[in-house]
């Protein structure tokens, strides 16, 4: 296996393909080039620490419709996707609130400051955003605003592993933070630590297929003028999730699935387990306690190679 590793978006980015060949350090070096490009398409699409991006355009504009192009509007969707199937749990339109709570710039700024804690407008509402496939507009009501980060990155990582294998007819993993995405041929199981946070004790498993997202109120962090918070929040009530699981990791068909329902799990607390059985997922989940809690199929421990 040859990989490549760098940091971007606060978090590590890991590209590894499957099989060793001649010149495998110029193809990881390809391969790693066509992560880095779309990275920088998304950042420019949905970025909400970009005032350029096109997704500032949008949230700065409200409620009025703007144009805005298809990848941009895919990864709307996408969210939009995503707050339907856990019911609102997983909602874009917490922006605001992710604002209020001092999250206004990259994390690697803001876990070194304490922040001042405000008050969103209005509660969160993904119904309230407008997409106009006729003339490629998105919109979102007064007072929201999006934030798409968690299931773009997801998406990214899906959409990367895919046109990283497609192209370079080769196995392919492809990670961004706690989101992992598998594609390409191979019989061989890729072997995946699971854990709290980057580093951290956890336990091998071995992922033939799909994708893998761990999410957890454990590890992006910053110091408000109120206390403790974290990145993410319960749109029920505007503020960072304090329910009874602290960490998901969750195993679905792709990383925008499994991503949906980790973040999902941390909102729903103490029926995270049986709603993600009912959802069909695979999971892994961490209570306050540290206490691990398995739902559904989820792969066997593998040793390590």
């Amino acid at each position: 296996m040859t990989t490549r590793t760098w940091r971007d978006w606060s978090c590590t980015v890991r590209v590894v393909l499957g099989q060793d060949r001649p010149g495998s350090g110029a193809v990881a070096d390809d391969a790693a080039a066509i992560v880095r490009a779309l990275m920088d398409d998304v950042d420019a699409a949905v970025s909400r620490f970009r005032a350029d991006s096109e997704l500032e355009r949008v949230n700065d504009a409200a409620p009025r419709l703007l144009p805005v192009g298809p990848l941009a509007r895919t990864l709307v969707e996408v969210a939009l996707d995503a707050a339907r199937r856990t019911d609102g749990a997983v909602d874009p339109t917490v922006g605001g609130h992710l604002l209020a709570l001092g999250y206004d710039a990259d994390f690697e700024l803001v876990r070194d400051r304490v922040a001042a804690v405000g008050r969103p407008r209005r509660a969160g509402d993904w119904t309230q955003v407008v997409v106009d496939h006729g003339l490629g507009r998105v919109g979102v009501a007064h007072g929201l605003r999006l934030d798409l980060g968690a299931t773009a990155k997801a998406w990214t990582a899906d959409e990367a592993a895919r046109r990283v294998s497609e192209r370079l007819h080769l196995p392919t993993l492809v990670e961004i933070g706690g989101d992992l995405a598998v594609a390409g041929p191979g019989a061989e199981p890729w072997r995946v630590r699971v854990a709290e946070s980057e580093g951290g004790p956890g336990e091998l498993v071995g992922i033939t297929h799909g994708g893998l997202a761990t999410s957890s109120t454990t590890v992006r962090r910053w110091r408000s003028r109120s206390g403790p918070a974290h990145h993410v929040v319960d749109p029920a009530t505007g503020r960072t999730v304090a329910g009874s699981v602290r960490t998901a990791t969750v195993w679905a068909a792709s990383a925008r699935e499994a991503n949906t329902y980790s973040t999902a799990a941390l909102v729903w607390g103490d029926t995270a387990a049986a709603r993600l059985a009912l959802a069909g997922v695979d999971a892994r989940l961490v209570d306050r306690s540290g206490s691990v809690r398995l739902v559904g199929a989820w792969p066997e421990e593998v040793p390590a190679a």
